[in-house]
């Protein structure tokens, strides 16, 4: 059978087992949507990098391994094999009370009663490999069980709570939701941003204005000769 030649601004992608041809420099997000098939799931802020839904794993041509990224922040490349992941739940939940934080004394006794088990991780790397933002994860989990919130919430400013380190902490830590702890810990106990209570202000007023082209919020349209391929 011969074999159609496609055009050089097109690249080939496998995506849970659909070949997919896309447009060069396109996300991989972006892709699935030009050639047609559905999204029901694994999306969220359309492109914005914000939400953390569409994760997944990816091989690249050449490479042995599979790595974790964000399916909007990912460019299409020829060869590559795509895979959603679900999400991934705490294991249990985590109960506090930010209310009950009168000073930074107790910040220690909170992550102890809170988090108990961050005390025993075992330094395997884990959820580094497994975070699509490169957040220095072991580290955040490390600084929090020692007490020092506040450089442990530094380093979660870009976490988008995908919940992939989540999945691959054999303590079932749940680094994730740590972070976004000590980062609640961090805000409770220092003086809000003045542009967060402007907005929040703005928001409980009905202001709040919703841009409808803002980057990410209309994917492109299919472009002619875009479409997937039967699985051979």
């Amino acid at each position: 059978m011969a074999v159609t030649e496609r055009p050089e601004d097109e690249v080939l992608v496998m995506f849970d087992g659909h070949a997919v041809r896309a447009r060069r420099g396109v996300s991989l997000l972006q892709a699935w949507l030009q050639a047609g098939l559905p999204l029901t799931e694994n999306v969220g802020c359309m492109g914005q990098g914000v939400c953390g839904a569409c994760r997944v794993l990816v091989r690249r041509d050449g490479e042995r391994l599979a790595g974790t990224a964000l399916a909007c922040e990912t460019t299409a490349q020829e060869g590559m094999q795509v895979a959603f992941i679900d999400h991934f739940p705490a294991r249990r939940p985590h109960s506090y009370d930010l209310h009950a934080l009168v000073d930074t004394w107790g910040a220690i006794d909170q992550i102890d009663t809170v988090f108990p088990e961050a005390r025993h991780c075992r330094h395997c790397g884990g959820c580094d490999r497994a975070c699509p933002k490169g957040i220095e994860v072991q580290r955040m989990v490390n600084l929090a069980a020692s007490g020092q919130a506040d450089a442990a919430a530094a380093l979660f400013d870009h976490c988008v709570l995908c919940n992939l380190c989540v999945a691959a902490c054999p303590e079932h830590i749940d680094p994730a939701h740590l972070g976004q702890f000590v980062r609640r810990m961090n805000a409770s106990l220092t003086l809000r941003p003045s542009d967060l209570i402007a907005r929040l202000r703005e928001i409980e007023a009905g202001a709040q204005v919703i841009d409808a082209d803002a980057p990410g919020a209309n994917p492109p349209a299919p472009a002619p000769g875009i479409a997937t391929e039967a699985v051979r």
